[in-house]
């Protein structure tokens, strides 16, 4: 199973759905987008086999317990190790807003090989959350945005000219990803 082609099917699939219907306009509006990805290898410290899950260790202490499925845990001991990689993106875009009230959701995919195969898991969560500009003071360099649960909350702009681009009433979309996919590494066994 290639985990990576999942991933990049999971994502394309719900920008398209997010971007349906819609009509693509050009706009000056600000946004911004940062990834980050780590690659390390950890050890497992722990298979709990009724419980369908396993606990690895990372290269700094860390451990963390993962759902794994019963017919891969036969194929794992503690001891192994897994190769992981993390990626984290979050993208904020700014839009005209035609009167869309703030809201939340979180959309989880996840992945796993199969039978006979080498032990391997992918899981991606996406949180999208909207806020809109309620205000904007371009002297003291802040704005205000309504966030979905009502509360008004005033930021400092990064970047002052990115003021003169929003409006208020403007839909701000905050887009966190995390993804972590997991391959058990080949183990010779004697």
């Amino acid at each position: 199973m290639n985990l990576k082609l999942i991933f990049l099917a999971a994502v394309l699939a719900f920008s398209v759905s997010l971007q349906a219907g819609e009509k693509a306009v050009a706009t000056e509006k600000p946004s911004i987008s940062t990834t980050q990805t780590v690659q390390l290898t950890a050890s497992v410290v722990g298979v709990d086999k009724e419980a369908l899950t396993v606990t690895l260790k990372g290269p700094e202490g860390n451990t963390k317990t993962l759902e794994a499925r019963a017919d891969n845990l036969e194929k794992i001991d503690i001891g192994d190790t897994v190769n992981v990689e993390y990626v984290q993106n979050m993208t904020i875009e700014v839009f005209a807003n035609d009167g869309m009230e703030p809201a939340a959701g979180i959309l989880g995919v996840s992945g796993e090989n199969v039978a006979g195969e080498t032990p391997a898991a992918l899981e991606v969560i996406t949180t999208v959350a909207t806020a809109t500009v309620e205000e904007i003071n371009i002297e003291a360099n802040t704005f205000k945005l309504k966030l979905p649960s009502g509360e008004i909350k005033e930021f400092e702009a990064q970047n002052p000219e990115n003021l003169k681009k929003a409006d208020v009433g403007d839909l701000v979309v905050m887009t966190y990803t995390e993804a972590i996919a997991l391959t058990l590494n080949e183990v010779i066994k004697e």
